[in-house]
């Protein structure tokens, strides 16, 4: 496996994955990919940017998320992005949502494998970054052993750099992108099966994993392993990952120094313009299981919410937490 790809990703999600999400998501873990949420290649070439594209160098390994269906518009969207210095730029092929039903990419790209391989090429020979795709195991009546296959095979001729696969189908007629994500049936065994067929090619796992042990044993089987509301709602299980997936040392969560720095964070961002509600709003999960972590979830909730809310907020909730009573370990 190419050594520049981490075996451990939190996925990108729409609404959740921001940069905001990302820099604190970093503070527990140094070495988990860290991905974008979905950006259409259309606004990446005609919108804003620095808004849609911007990121902390903190934030390093990070992948961005592209959805689209043209390839002159995805190589375009490629050697913009290129040029903010993402690590891997990656292409939906399993996003459900109605948005890109409309727009014939997504999911449905399922069902066009030779316009899935024209995408990877364009985008791959637009930029050195490496490139990846992520998808589902069909979509409605496809069956999955063909349809992986043939979007595999399609990726591999494409000179992708890995494939990362949701382990459902996804179903366009009769479930909504919510139902989507836990009613079709989990599928380990069919992911087990692409990476024992394509040895030599990174293939990563994605769905259902909802903690950090249960996705290490996936490593068994497949190269890598992407978590995303497991690690976003529960975040300071991203602490184990280094240790379990990368082989760094065990040591405490040190929880005031994360804080201190998300404050500080967050008073850079409220300086920019910006409101404390954008950083703290990813932030309510950290003390999940300790005392006090239904007071600090109250006091981001309700106050952070304030159009005057600054960074104070952060130490306020902090003091409701009894950190002496059972902290976590980063083991």
């Amino acid at each position: 496996m190419g050594a520049h790809f981490p075996s451990f990703a939190v996925a990108p999600m729409i609404d959740w994955t921001d940069r905001h999400c990302r820099f604190f998501h970093r503070q527990l873990t140094g070495r988990a990919l860290l991905y974008t949420e979905m950006v259409v290649a259309d606004a990446v070439i005609h919108g804003d940017r620095e808004r849609l594209l911007g990121f902390d160098a903190a934030e390093h390994p990070v992948a961005l998320q592209l959805g689209g269906s043209d390839p002159e518009k995805l190589s375009r969207a490629t050697a913009l992005a290129a040029s903010f210095g993402y690590d891997e730029i990656n292409l939906n092929v399993g996003c459900p949502s109605d948005r890109v039903q409309s727009g014939a990419f997504g999911a449905c790209l399922m069902r066009q494998p030779g316009l899935v391989g024209e995408c990877l090429q364009a985008m791959r020979e637009a930029s050195a970054v490496s490139v990846t795709v992520k998808c589902r195991l069909g979509v409605d009546d496809q069956d999955p052993e063909t349809a992986l296959d043939a979007l595999a095979d399609a990726a591999v001729e494409a000179g992708v750099s890995g494939i990362w696969v949701h382990a459902r189908k996804a179903w366009l007629q009769g479930l909504s992108p919510k139902e989507n994500r836990d009613i079709p049936p989990l599928d380990y065994g069919r992911v087990h099966r692409l990476k024992a067929r394509l040895p030599t090619l990174f293939v990563g796992l994605n769905g259902g994993l909802r903690t950090v042990e249960e996705a290490a044993e996936q490593l068994a089987f497949v190269d890598g392993v992407m978590m995303g509301r497991g690690a976003y709602q529960t975040p300071d299980q991203l602490a184990a990952v280094d240790r379990l997936f990368y082989g760094a040392e065990a040591s405490a969560l040190d929880y005031p120094r994360i804080v201190a720095t998300m404050a500080d964070y967050a008073g850079r961002h409220i300086a920019a313009g910006g409101r404390l509600v954008h950083v703290t709003r990813h932030m309510t999960g950290l003390f999940t299981g300790l005392p006090g972590a239904r007071r600090w979830r109250q006091t981001l909730s309700d106050a952070g919410s304030r159009r005057d809310a600054g960074p104070e907020l952060f130490f306020e909730a902090l003091a409701h937490v009894d950190l002496a009573a059972t902290p976590r370990q980063a083991a």
